[in-house]
């Protein structure tokens, strides 16, 4: 059976941009098939924050595969055997946060990819391969071809070191955690400050440098999220279902709240009338 193709990784390869959904607190085989249905292109399965099981991620990860949508799952930074159970259930990628040297790149890179280029270990068929792979060494070249590896930039050392870590071989992507970068640099939430400005322009430079995607999380607000993928943020989380959630769902109740009995009484007394007025002509 034929790998199931990366849509992501090759549109970033081809120079595109991607839109990924947070996932955190959905757990059903329809959170892939909803994110299709809305336009992204990935999804983010969050174990770092989210209370998910390695049975929850990867179940959403084996719905994805037939949707076209990319599971990517993020791990917590010490976690790197979760990432490889994931990948051998169905994920197409890995987020690993919190990364701030090119040392820690390397070791990241090599524990995702299967010799020679890392040190996976082999696990049989996997999820990707419809469980009915090639010969392992034929299956093993594929895969690395396949799966992105992406390392998140959250620390004012890891933004200064962002032009080694983007240099990494086995690294796709540096994906700018926003929230915690803010955090660590004192301005926690000021997402247009200078300061931050110019942690995209740098971390998105050294990107270009070493032909890697550049991506923003934690930016929600059109106006800086809109600054930032026109400065080349291209591997971009546009929200997650507790935003969409909340924001849609507070949409309607507003509406509903905003036609209220009082307004309808009216309504009705004049509809009443006019059908009086109807009858007696």
């Amino acid at each position: 059976m034929d790998i199931v193709a990366n849509r992501t990784l090759r549109k970033l390869r081809d120079g595109e941009a991607v839109i990924g959904m947070g996932v955190h607190h959905l757990r059903t085989a329809a959170v892939p098939i909803l994110a299709a249905a809305t336009g992204h292109d990935w999804i983010f399965i969050d174990t770092e924050h989210g209370a998910f099981s390695v049975q929850e991620a990867t179940q959403i990860c084996l719905a994805s595969l037939a949707t076209g949508v990319t599971p990517i799952v993020r791990v917590c930074a010490d976690a790197l055997d979760e990432g490889t159970r994931a990948l051998d259930n169905g994920a197409q990628g890995i987020v690993v946060p919190h990364c701030d040297t090119a040392e820690h790149a390397e070791h990241i890179a090599a524990s995702f990819r299967y010799p020679p280029l890392g040190h996976r270990s082999w696990g049989g068929p996997p999820a990707i391969f419809g469980y009915r792979a090639p010969p392992n060494a034929e299956a093993q070249e594929a895969i690395n071809a396949e799966i992105l590896v992406c390392v998140m930039i959250e620390t004012p050392e890891a933004v200064e070191n962002a032009e080694e870590i983007a240099a990494v071989e086995g690294i796709d992507a540096l994906l700018i955690g926003t929230s915690d970068l803010t955090a660590e640099m004192g301005i926690s939430g000021q997402f247009g400050h200078d300061r931050v400005a110019e942690a995209y322009e740098h971390v998105i430079e050294a990107c270009r440098a070493h032909d890697k995607a550049a991506g923003l999380g934690g930016v929600y607000d059109e106006e800086n999220a809109a600054r930032y993928i026109e400065m080349g943020a291209r591997f971009n989380l546009a929200g997650g279902d507790h935003a969409y959630f909340m924001a849609g769902a507070t949409a309607r109740t507003e509406f509903m709240r905003g036609i209220s009995a009082t307004d309808l009484l009216p309504r009705r007394r004049a509809g009443r009338k006019a059908k009086a007025r109807g009858r007696a002509g």
